[in-house]
């Protein structure tokens, strides 16, 4: 253990870089802080990190940029570097980075408040709860408040069975829904799972977008006698690469669950917050599931902020009489998070952030076929709806010099050394149209560098 007096000023120096801006940093200091950055993820974070996310930093002092500053449609690092921000945060910040609206909301509860006791009412959760009910479609009513998206699908799976009594689950390849142990084994990536086999072990895989698959796996399930809580899906697959159903089939796996009595979970984590368009995205084929979770966006991008809403039938009796026993999250729906999901509520519903999503989702997307037809030996296809959109290269490769080029002119997307193939692009609803065409022309550039290194 070190001497903790070496603990206490080196954190004291921490706290002054914290409180200092970043012009009045040396450049001295700004140097040994991407020293001590480097040896820090080496030691004390994750060996692999550094190599993972090397399109966007780099385990070299020369290369790596440390993010210290951000705002508007913008990540900026420590030694000035400005990047439109096209990752997002994959979802995080459609109102866009520190929000002003919603982050002076959060200042004000943190002047009065942070978190809550445990045992005295906190009223934000309450107005917080109420105003969920009423953006969410249908007769979706009661809510439970988490703090990441993995945690807020354990509660959809635990739901599902106490209020249906089954013990099943089916989900779909490609699925993304986290990575704690009941989410992941939801998950349809051989990647995630197999190193933590055996998980939860009632669940059924079958073909996204293929409804007559999940009704074939209800109906072999219950003849042999088993029972099943619940089908699982995202209305758009995100971590899949922006996949999107057919027409029709959120409304056909709707009509298949009420048929066989299972309960239909939607993990609208991504999807919604506005940002394919709607609201929710189950909204755009007005289906309503029995549980739905949300995350990502829902804290205005400042702060974490997940959970569940569920129709009145879902919330049993038995959770009546025992309202700990779905969970008792210690900072669940605590009072400065629920500020900020109240603030972006209300700033998403007074600048209509769904319809902004998608008639500036429509603008990027076409730019982005038109590249696609220009680079057709480098561009697979292009995918999305509202500002939830995906380029596919041929390869994965391909794909991250893409992304290397893109990073290299200022623009910040998704892609690693492991899974480079499809790229999202989830800017900041705020993002202008001048960014958004510097983003097209710069992705012309990277894509014309990208097509002679591969000699396409």
């Amino acid at each position: 253990m070190t001497d903790k007096t070496k603990t206490i000023q080196e954190l004291d120096r921490v706290i002054r870089l914290i409180k200092t801006d970043s012009d009045q940093i040396s450049a001295e200091e700004k140097k040994q802080m991407v020293e001590e950055t480097l040896e820090h993820f080496d030691h004390y974070v994750s060996p692999g990190w550094l190599k993972y996310r090397k399109s966007v930093s780099s385990d070299s002092e020369e290369g790596a940029v440390l993010e210290w500053e951000d705002g508007g449609a913008y990540c900026y690092g420590l030694n000035g570097e400005k990047f439109i921000d096209c990752l997002g945060g994959f979802g995080i910040y459609t109102c866009g980075h520190r929000n002003p609206e919603i982050l002076d909301t959060v200042k004000a509860q943190l002047d009065h408040q942070a978190l809550h006791s445990q045992e005295l009412l906190d009223p934000l959760r309450g107005y917080l709860a109420k105003a969920v009910a009423e953006i969410t479609p249908g007769d979706l009513q009661y809510c439970f408040f988490t703090n990441g998206g993995a945690e807020a699908v354990e509660m959809a799976l635990k739901l599902a069975r106490i209020a249906t009594g089954g013990r099943w689950y089916i989900s779909t390849v490609g699925a993304f829904h986290g990575k704690s142990m009941g989410a992941i084994s939801m998950g349809g990536k051989g990647t995630y799972r197999v190193p933590y086999a055996p998980m939860v072990q009632q669940v059924q895989h079958v073909e996204y977008g293929n409804a007559d698959d999940i009704r074939k796996a209800i109906t072999n399930l219950q003849t042999v006698g088993e029972k099943v809580a619940a089908v699982i899906l995202e209305p758009i697959q995100g971590e899949a690469g922006v996949i999107i159903p057919p027409e029709g089939y959120l409304q056909e796996v709707r009509d298949i669950c009420d048929e066989k009595g299972v309960a239909l979970i939607f993990d609208e984590i991504q999807t919604g917050m506005g940002r394919t368009g709607t609201m929710w995205r189950c909204e755009a084929e007005g289906v309503t599931p029995d549980i739905m979770t949300f995350g990502k966006a829902f804290g205005g991008g400042i702060m974490p902020i997940t959970g569940i809403i569920c129709t009145p039938k879902m919330w049993t009796q038995q959770l009546v009489d025992n309202p700990w026993l779905l969970g008792s999250p210690t900072f669940g729906g605590n009072p400065v998070c629920c500020s900020a999901a109240i603030a972006t509520i209300k700033y998403m519903l007074e600048n209509d952030i769904p319809g902004v999503c998608k008639s500036k989702g429509e603008f990027l997307k076409a730019g982005l076929e038109n590249l696609a037809k220009k680079y057709p030996s480098v561009i697979y296809e292009v995918r999305g709806t509202g500002l939830m959109l995906a380029v596919e290269f041929h390869s994965s490769e391909i794909g991250y010099e893409c992304a290397k080029g893109l990073f290299a002119r200022g623009v910040m997307t998704a892609g690693t050394l492991v899974n480079a193939k499809t790229i999202r692009f989830e800017p900041t609803a705020v993002i202008s149209q001048q960014d958004m065409e510097d983003v097209i022309e710069r992705m012309d550039a990277s894509l014309a560098d990208t097509k002679k290194a591969f000699h396409l």
